[in-house]
């Protein structure tokens, strides 16, 4: 038989699901007036991320609220369902849809400057170093599943709650350390990111066999075979949109730029100075 979740059953009642769905809602309705915010300012902003960031939202309302989240606490495939849902899709769209890019261009110029010397800072530099964030993303699956700590989840709400947290803010770091989208302080070079990329997904394909064959305590042979092999695929596929992404990133990086001929670069810097400078009558 299945852990229980009787304690939990505050967290996956209509007031829980109410205050999850508000939160994304007000999270879309405030991605949507800064987009017009931006567009007022003359910096429109494209409407896929905006589909990018609802679709993020979605998937996160839908891992933690609803019939899925409900029927997560007592079937291990339907927990693996939300976990890929909250963990690694909804942090993959929300990295897609920029929100700091649209950030910055909506707030003020001081508030701007603020905001860049914070994402500077040392904390969040090594927070954002791929290794890191792979470890934290990687790492926190391994320390849940093959400890107790799964077990305990379903009797602590504080536990569960904050669990639930670190598969989205870790999957988000992840996915920014290796795919940013966002202007970022503390880019690392390509081929560090490479290495990262395949051993975080090598280990989260090697834990997904762990569980097939040594499910965590409590959790039916069914169970476990069936959330093993989504957690598997899914995070393989969750993966290749990643290493394509990553490619793409990388080969935009590394073509060759057009560079314009010598006269044509020699007139165009004469014009340019003409157009800034006043030249004396």
């Amino acid at each position: 038989m299945h852990v229980g979740h009787e304690p939990l059953q505050a967290a996956s009642d209509w007031h829980w699901g109410a205050l999850v769905i508000g939160i994304c809602l007000v999270s879309i309705v405030l991605y949507i007036t800064a987009m017009y915010i931006s567009g007022l300012r003359g910096k429109p902003v494209p409407l896929y991320r905006l589909a990018l960031w609802s679709a993020a939202m979605l998937s996160a309302a839908v891992s933690l609220a609803g019939p899925l989240a409900e029927k997560a606490h007592a079937d291990f495939a339907a927990h693996m369902l939300a976990h890929l849902l909250l963990g690694m899709v909804a942090p993959l769209l929300a990295a897609l849809a920029a929100p700091f890019s649209l950030l910055y261009r909506t707030i003020s110029t001081n508030a701007a400057r603020k905001l860049a010397c914070t994402l500077k800072s040392r904390p969040l530099r090594i927070l954002g170093d791929p290794l890191l964030a792979s470890f934290l993303h990687v790492g926190g699956l391994w320390g849940l599943y093959a400890t107790p700590v799964y077990e305990a989840m379903h009797h602590n709400l504080l536990l569960h709650l904050f669990i639930h947290a670190h598969f989205f803010i870790a999957g988000y770091l992840y996915t920014v350390a290796i795919i940013p989208i966002d202007p970022t302080p503390h880019r690392t070079r390509f081929a560090y990111r490479a290495a990262v990329l395949l051993l975080a997904s090598a280990g989260h394909s090697i834990l997904a066999k762990h569980l097939y064959a040594h499910p965590p305590k409590g959790v039916p042979l069914d169970q476990a075979t069936a959330g093993s092999q989504l957690m598997y695929y899914g995070g393989d596929a969750v993966g290749a949109a990643m290493i394509i992404l990553f490619c793409y990133q990388w080969y935009r990086a590394a073509r060759p730029r057009h560079v314009a001929p010598p006269s044509q670069s020699a007139g165009s810097n004469k014009r340019r100075c003409m157009l800034t400078h006043q030249l004396p009558d």
